[in-house]
């Protein structure tokens, strides 16, 4: 009963301390008061001494109390946190503890008080060691009975026991926060790290818990069937392979940033809210979602630092765009100091996904170059090169914003050379038309280069009207391109058939015009002949040329034929002199020219 009188003794001291607007740390001097209250007037060395010896017993008989009471606790094998009456005693001895500790440091310099003040640190590290196994033991209890098909729905389910773990299923709109703990276990989860941070084990729940989250977080992303793959892998690993999984990192990283961190966010300040300090909330933060972080980045750190292959423009470019779309959330979920590292390496591998866009295009440009003459190809057609080059800007131009973001904005570094995207195109075009005028000179016969040209340049301006990269290209590139591809039409008509026509314009006395007809079917014919077998797969070119063949011969057939029945030299013979064609046989078989494929 003495020990319990003390008991009731020093905690009515730390009431009083409390109510009269002191600090409870006072309650060393009020018990000292309270314990020579009644004693004489008499203020010998003598009377004193008793006074302090009495404070001193009573604070040794209140530490002996709370040490029973707790050890009864911390020696138990099963968890205090399975009993909730348990846990509130055990917290409320720990409230206690931690408040004897402040008011024995608040009497530092007495012998006695350094002394117990010494048992109670103590005690509190085997307090908080014990928490700290509480912690874990919380969250795992939370998480022992997962089941990997639970699902999270996005609404509130009155039936979810205290011990599921939700996970996240696939969604579209990214507008849902996952609440993987109930309440009720964030509220215990609080209550024991308000106690070990007032402890000095911050660090340690912080430890715990980010470890158990960090799980949660490594679970739900192998829901989303990431590879894991390590810088090493992704160099070795077949681009079509590369590329599958880049659609698979865009869909992870995209709910990783706008689902679970912002939920992971929420959950850690739930945890740790009432704590004195953030840098508790903000470490356990960054160490939740770093581990996550790193393997995503590291992913595209590896394909912006992988080949410069043309052919992989289009997802290096989906992968800094989805970069691009994510750092603004970076901007507020990693806005401590714990997190801002995380956010300025997304940042730096952003721009180094920029300067591998950048390097792909020098890398177009080469492969250009480095396309061979070769031989002549057939008919005069289209030409690959052509086809491949056109249709990759028409597709880089639909990421025109992001393009000129990176080739007009970045790449100021010293030596690194830098050309707006306007520029740029306009410089790969020049490149193939100067690639095409070299592959044109494989062709023997004159007229089939002038086709050759006009064909590719028909396919060059067709692809550059009425889009993104024509509107890139400005106004003055489409002019001045439909200028040349006129220039080519006219040398197609005077190399070929202006030489041909040539012949039908003559003065000559009859016996000419008979030998120049001859000769004007013969090479008419042959000139059909070579010209059927020309392509021109373009509809509208095709019959453009047409009508301008025809519109050229017709006229001088007709004119010839008139003049040559008109002759003097044909009256008096018997009958009209032989006429190969008429002119509409001749319009027939112009309309027979050039073949589409």
């Amino acid at each position: 009963m003495a020990e319990a009188g003390d008991e009731n003794l020093y905690a009515a001291a730390r009431d009083i301390a409390r109510a009269l607007g002191k600090d409870p740390s006072a309650a060393g001097d009020i018990l000292q008061i309270l314990s020579g209250y009644g004693a004489t007037g008499n203020t010998s060395s003598n009377s004193r001494a008793s006074t302090a010896s009495r404070g001193d017993a009573n604070l040794n008989r209140s530490l002996n109390s709370l040490e029973r009471q707790i050890s009864s606790y911390i020696v138990e094998d099963r968890p205090i946190w399975s009993d909730p009456v348990d846990s509130r005693s055990f917290l409320d001895a720990v409230d206690d503890l931690l408040a004897m500790a402040g008011d024995l440091r608040s009497m530092a310099g007495d012998k006695s008080v350094a002394t117990c003040l010494s048992r109670a640190d103590e005690l509190i590290q085997q307090v908080m060691f014990r928490l700290q196994e509480e912690f874990g033991y919380v969250m795992d209890r939370a998480s022992e009975t997962f089941d990997s098909d639970d699902e999270f729905s996005g609404e509130e389910d009155n039936d979810i026991g205290y011990d599921q773990v939700i996970v996240a299923r696939p969604v579209t709109d990214y507008k849902i926060v996952i609440e993987p703990l109930q309440s009720s276990v964030i509220g215990d989860l609080n209550a024991i790290a308000v106690r070990m941070v007032a402890g000095g084990f911050g660090k340690e729940c912080s430890r715990v818990y980010s470890s158990r989250r960090r799980e949660f977080l490594e679970e739900s992303l192998s829901r989303l069937h990431l590879r894991g793959l390590s810088m090493e892998e992704v160099q070795d690993s077949p681009w079509q392979d590369l590329e599958d999984e880049i659609d698979r990192w865009i869909k992870a990283v995209t709910m990783v940033f706008r689902v679970f961190f912002p939920s992971e966010r929420l959950l850690c300040d739930r945890v740790f809210s009432d704590l004195p300090v953030s840098s508790v909330t903000d470490l356990s933060f960054m160490e939740v979602c770093r581990g996550t972080t790193t393997q995503l980045l590291n992913f595209a750190d590896a394909i912006a630092l992988g080949s410069r292959l043309p052919e992989r423009l289009f997802k290096v470019m989906d992968l800094y765009e989805a970069l691009e779309d994510l750092i603004p959330k970076m901007e507020t979920l990693f806005s401590n100091k714990y997190c801002s590292p995380l956010k300025h390496e997304a940042v730096a591998i952003q721009k180094r996904l920029g300067e591998a866009v950048r390097g792909i295009f020098m890398e177009l440009e080469n492969l250009i170059r480095r396309d061979p003459p070769k031989t002549a190809f057939p008919g005069g057609g289209i030409h690959p090169i052509t086809r491949y080059v056109m249709n990759y800007l028409r597709a880089a131009c639909k990421s025109r914003q992001s393009l000129e973001q990176i080739l007009d904005h970045t790449g100021n570094d010293a030596g690194s050379e830098t050309r707006p995207l306007s520029v740029q195109l306009i410089w790969v075009l020049e490149l193939l038309e100067s690639n095409l005028e070299g592959k044109k000179r494989t062709y023997r016969d004159p007229p089939l280069c002038f086709l050759f040209m006009m064909n590719n340049g028909k396919y060059i301006l067709d692809k550059a009207t009425d889009n993104e990269l024509g509107s890139i290209l400005g106004e003055d590139w489409i002019v001045k391109h439909a200028a040349k591809l006129r220039q080519y039409h006219s040398n197609f008509l005077r190399s070929s058939w202006n030489q041909v026509v040539a012949l039908l314009r003559t003065e000559s006395p009859y016996s000419k015009l008979i030998e120049n007809l001859k000769l004007f079917k013969a090479r008419f014919d042959e000139v059909c002949l070579m010209q059927s077998q020309w392509v021109v797969t373009d509809e509208q070119l095709r019959e453009e040329l047409r009508s301008s063949i025809a519109g050229i011969v017709s006229p001088a057939y007709s004119s010839f034929v008139g003049r040559l029945k008109a002759s003097p030299e044909i009256n008096g013979r018997r009958g009209e002199p032989f006429i190969p064609y008429t002119v509409e046989d001749l319009e027939l078989r112009i309309k027979g020219l050039f073949k589409e494929r």
